[in-house]
């Protein structure tokens, strides 16, 4: 099945993590290595891959990329990466990067060169334009899009990631893919492919036909927002027909690719501060955990970290925030959240059948609902109550509660179920 199957990521925004300043600074600050400090808490937890947010070079949140080819002197250097790289290896950890290609720096010198030369040269054809003026992302200026579909850009692009997949990671999570469209990826992918077959490449999608955008662009996955959504929506509204009709679409993505799924991550609201009852954090964490496709924990979710993400200027700083030196220096809060988090993927571990597994509920109602993952030779059922009244057991062999001896599902609690097919 390969390593892809098997992966569960632990995401985290290094430049948050380590508390580092604000805007780019000329001299090295030595601090990958707080990252490596976390490596052994990582698989304690029961993940197995590192999903980094950017690392390169940058004016600010790591977004605006100055330069592909460096560590932000913010983060260390490339020394310093090959010793993260190195001590991840040495425990068998897989390391995803963020590659951010669909736009640039202003200041990068691409950017600068293709000003400098105007839309209609050699130089120019790098960038977008609008009526003379070069394209921006969502409208941040300072934010200027590639033209994916220009030769040389795809050769520097797929460049960058190669040159970086020989260097030791596993794959890329490639930022605002669905921003140049699915076909402009294709031959990147190809390239990139030809060269690391084994390489997992991540698009960051938000809507649209999640499947189509998989077949077109070539990619091996996208962000599930759809579930996202749904699963803090059902859950906050009682309503999970919501959910029911979501589950029903992953359950289609799932026939041809394996989607990645996220209850948080550094561009929304975490999902501790987005349900409005905190006995429900628990329901998410399953959802995460034992659904199929390849799930992310977002760092710091699982000891219930909140965080609001604000429509304003530095809005996304509490999603981002910075960590301890060393685990050693989390506060005990969250503690029954993380032995939850590896209560369930210890369980998803000894049923690796989950990540290809087939969706669907049954005994569904506004709060409450059985949710079915089927496998070759097991089923999995997981009963979720989001309501004051109790509801009954999942059926098969009750392999976790929140509470084993009841003789029936609490009021907001839940129960998981697995029986043979």
């Amino acid at each position: 099945m390969g390593w892809q199957s098997t992966v569960i990521w632990w995401h985290c925004y290094p430049l948050g993590f380590v508390k580092a300043e604000d805007t780019a600074v000329h001299e090295v600050r030595h601090r990958l290595g707080q990252l490596t400090n976390w490596l052994d808490y990582l698989i304690d937890l029961g993940c197995n891959g590192l999903l980094m947010a950017p690392i390169f070079a940058s004016n600010s949140h790591g977004y605006d990329t100055l330069d592909h080819y460096r560590i932000d002197s913010r983060l260390g250097d490339d020394s310093d990466f090959d010793e993260l790289m190195w001590k991840a290896k040495e425990r068998g950890i897989r390391v995803l990067l963020d590659g951010v290609f669909n736009h640039l720096g202003r200041d990068h010198e691409i950017v600068q060169r293709a000003l400098a030369a105007g839309p209609d040269t050699a130089e120019g054809r790098w960038l977008r334009w609008v009526d003379g003026y070069p394209r921006v992302f969502e409208g941040h200026e300072p934010l200027v899009e590639l033209d994916l579909s220009y030769p040389p850009v795809i050769d520097y692009v797929a460049g960058v990631m190669n040159h970086w997949l020989d260097r030791g990671i596993d794959g890329w999570r490639l930022d605002a893919a669905y921003a140049p469209g699915a076909a402009n990826w294709r031959p990147i992918v190809e390239r990139v492919k030809q060269r690391h077959p084994d390489c997992w490449l991540l698009g960051e999608v938000i809507h649209g036909d999640y499947a189509e955008f998989v077949a077109e662009s070539g990619v091996d996955s996208v962000t599930q927002y759809e579930l996202w959504h749904a699963i803090w929506q059902s859950l906050n509204d009682g309503n999970f027909f919501s959910l029911d009709h979501s589950l029903g679409r992953h359950r289609r993505f799932c026939e041809s690719f394996r989607p990645q799924t996220f209850v948080s991550n550094h561009d929304v609201t975490r999902v501790a501060s987005r349900l409005e009852d905190q006995r429900h954090i628990a329901h998410a964490a399953l959802l995460l955990t034992l659904l199929p496709g390849i799930p992310s924990i977002y760092a710091g979710d699982e000891h219930r970290f909140t965080g609001v993400k604000l429509d304003a200027p530095r809005g996304d700083d509490a999603v981002r925030p910075p960590f301890p030196d060393t685990p050693d220096g989390l506060l005990p809060w969250g503690a029954d959240t993380f032995e939850l988090y590896q209560r369930l993927l210890g369980l998803r571990r000894r049923h690796s059948w989950l990540v290809d597994g087939v969706v669907s509920t049954r005994a569904l109602t506004n709060e409450s609902v059985v949710v079915i993952v089927e496998g070759p030779d097991e089923v999995l059922e997981l009963a979720l109550n989001a309501s004051d009244h109790p509801v009954e057991l999942p059926a098969g062999e009750l392999v976790m509660a929140n509470d084993p001896s009841a003789k029936d599902v609490p009021a907001h609690g839940w129960a998981i179920g697995i029986r043979q097919r």
